[in-house]
């Protein structure tokens, strides 16, 4: 039986690899709408698109993201944006009888010093990150409207908070982008110009848990289509949400000498130990998510494999 499936931010990384796999069952009838189309913060809006098609599923990955400095100097339209475009698609979705949504949240809307890995029953526990915390507060917003929604309504919305994600149509911006895109492109760069040394922040010391795009698609879709039944077992209706991830991590050290390799480099990695280290670990707890029967498969390597032949192949399209 076909599915009409709106996938909402198709355009982003994580959208776009679900619109991928969605794509592989050809009975899925799958609808999108660009910035230029459709206004996600324009309440008017959103209601005509989703009033003018018959729509079964939503995968609500469309958000405003950035790194540090982006969130430290747009706090206002991180926090905007993100509440408006969520409350907007879930509420619209219910009101023209879309039984099932999926929201793609973030790990960041756990506590700043939340113990590690860090469980699903953490939410809500501690002070978040600083900033980031607007951000982060529009995701929890968002998980709190799924379940408010599901309460009252008996609807079917479910929310899955990703690791760090990276791999295919990832920011390689030389100072917006995050860790993995940013070292890939230093690399390469360096490789290129045959520079004796690359410089990498901190220690190297950290430990960080990062997760294929492809994967976190994968899981997105097997997360939707579970069968209630099944996924009330491992959640209730106040803490719905569930954690993506890899369930290991690797040391900074360890990610950036993985990238030198995958990218060929032969010169020497200095780290510089004056600039800050972040949290000393992340990892996510995912077995919530195992016990349901999902696993990552993607390994590191690999999917920086992956990930470095698409940089080379679309590399014309980044700025300078």
């Amino acid at each position: 039986m076909s599915q009409t499936i709106y996938v909402a931010g198709h355009n982003g990384m994580v959208g776009s690899a679900i619109f991928r796999q969605l794509q592989h069952d050809s009975t899925n009838i799958i609808i999108t709408a660009s910035r230029d189309e459709l206004d996600l913060t324009n309440q008017q809006a959103v209601n005509q698109f989703f009033a003018g098609n018959k729509i079964d599923q939503v995968y609500l990955a469309a958000a405003k993201v950035g790194g540090i400095h982006a969130n430290n100097e747009y706090p206002a339209e991180f926090i905007y944006q993100n509440l408006m475009i969520e409350a907007n698609i879930i509420h619209a979705a219910h009101s023209n009888n879309v039984q099932k949504l999926l929201f793609l949240g973030s790990s960041c809307i756990y506590p700043k010093n939340a113990e590690q890995p860090m469980k699903e029953e953490d939410l809500l526990t501690g002070i978040l990150e600083r900033t980031n915390e607007p951000y982060a507060i529009a995701k929890i917003a968002g998980i709190k409207l799924c379940e408010s929604y599901n309460r009252q309504y008996r609807r079917d919305y479910r929310s899955v908070m990703p690791t760090n994600l990276y791999g295919e149509n990832d920011n390689f911006h030389p100072e917006n982008s995050h860790v993995i895109p940013a070292l890939i492109r230093r690399f390469h760069e360096a490789k290129l110009n045959n520079d004796s040394t690359v410089t990498a922040w901190g220690t190297g010391k950290p430990m960080r848990e990062f997760l294929h795009v492809d994967d976190m698609a994968e899981a997105s879709i097997f997360v939707m289509n579970l069968d209630n039944a099944i996924y009330q077992q491992e959640t209730n209706p106040m803490l719905s949400h569930i954690n993506v991830g890899t369930g290991l991590d690797c040391t900074i050290r360890e990610l950036v000498e993985t990238v030198a390799k995958v990218i060929g480099y032969q010169g020497e990695i200095v780290f510089d130990n004056t600039k800050p280290d972040g949290s000393p670990r992340k990892l996510m707890d995912v077995s919530r998510l195992e016990r349901l029967g999902w696993k990552a498969r993607t390994r590191l390597e690999h999917g920086l494999s992956l990930t470095y032949q698409w940089f080379l192949d679309n590399q014309s399209n980044f700025r300078k």
